[in-house]
């Protein structure tokens, strides 16, 4: 699909002057956390076993069937103007095989990347509805994005494992072993969606659409009753208020999803938006897929590594606030302690007011896309 044009070279689509990226590499755009998660579950015993023989076993003749025979495919007699945001997508992003996309019906908002040998974009009904043309720029990117990246295969899986597990449900062991699979996998699936998130913003170059996108996920079509601002205020507050048993209970909320909370994402894509990382893609400098094959596996490592180790120490979030404390040696744990699970306040002079008063947060950053 290249043309053969310079990096960062524009175009004029129906947005307007927009920028195009040959060859960009998915490492590019890639949150850290997401990498991190596809190793740890990589690493996951007995994986790849399983991996070797679900792609064996795996109905994907009969899904794409599925599709074909029960979905409204996009072309340009069908959909067309949906059609001509897939090739735009694939065009900005330099995927040189447009996959197939679907229309199917149902009401709620999603869309989803799936297939092994090639990926396959599914929309709904009711995301089509949604969203207006720039927001829905923003989710057929996040879509194509996904399938830059080859998510498409972990996510065939982990749909199929999702059913299994309930198949399997009645057989102890078995079922052990399929969920914590599961859980790893949604575990992942949690961070390629913040990655999936970029590539949406790389396509659409329209922070404010994204954001709008993402809010209508969590608030439907009530723009004239939503605030964007607003709506990023809620990230700040779910990140720092409450106490050590809040910071748990999100934990435990987040487990069963297989996307993050839209507040969330929200907050993660407008700081990644004002990064330094994206400006510099902006400006036609990013990693490139020629260069894949030199990347180190040991640099990828170290890169999640201070990711985690930035996000824990500028967190907000109470609990990540008390690991930190205990790693720095707090004098009156027992008081820090008391005053967290408790809700209280620390004494003049004896740690933070609050958890508020952490640092700034980091730069770094279906079912619904």
């Amino acid at each position: 699909m290249s043309d053969g044009t310079g990096a960062g070279d524009g175009w004029r689509g129906p947005a307007g002057q927009r920028r195009r990226f040959p060859g960009i590499s998915s490492r590019a755009y890639e949150h850290p956390a997401d990498r991190s998660a596809l190793v740890a579950l990589r690493r996951l015993s007995g994986f790849d076993v399983v991996f070797k023989a679900l792609s064996g076993l795996l109905p994907e003749r009969s899904m794409r069937l599925l599709y074909l025979s029960d979905s409204v495919r996009v072309s340009e007699q069908q959909f067309p103007h949906l059609h001509t945001m897939l090739l735009d997508a694939c065009y900005v992003l330099d995927l040189e095989k447009v996959p197939p996309m679907y229309v199917t019906q149902d009401p709620r908002p999603g869309a989803m990347c799936v297939g092994l040998d090639e990926p396959v974009i599914v929309l709904t009904t009711g995301l089509v509805e949604l969203l207006d043309e720039e927001e829905m720029r923003t989710a057929v990117g996040h879509e194509v994005g996904h399938a830059l990246s080859g998510h498409a295969v972990y996510r065939t899986i982990l749909l199929f494992l999702t059913s299994f597990a309930v198949k399997v449900a009645w057989v102890p062991l078995g079922n052990i072993a399929v969920n914590a699979l599961v859980t790893a996998l949604r575990e992942w699936f949690r961070k390629s969606e913040l990655s999936a998130d970029r590539a949406g913003l790389l396509v659409g170059q329209d922070p404010r659409a994204a954001l709008r996108m993402l809010m209508k996920l969590a608030g439907g079509n009530h723009l004239h009753e939503m605030n964007v601002d607003a709506f990023l205020a809620q990230a700040e507050e779910y990140e720092r208020g409450g106490d050590v048993r809040d910071s748990v209970l999100k934990i435990l909320n987040v487990l069963p999803r297989s996307h993050p909370f839209a507040t969330v994402r929200a907050a993660e894509l407008k700081r990644w938006s004002e990064s330094r990382d994206h400006q510099r893609i902006m400006d036609g400098h990013y990693l490139r897929r020629s260069e894949d094959k030199d990347a180190s596996v040991s640099d990828s490592f170290r890169e999640s590594a201070n990711h985690y180790a930035e996000s824990v120490r500028s967190s907000k979030d109470p609990l990540l606030g008390l690991v930190r404390d205990i790693a720095g040696g707090v004098g009156d744990l027992g008081g820090r302690l008391k005053d967290t699970f408790g809700g209280g306040r620390a004494a003049p002079g004896k740690g933070p007011e609050g958890p508020g008063d952490a640092g700034p947060p980091s730069d770094g950053s279906t079912t619904a896309p």
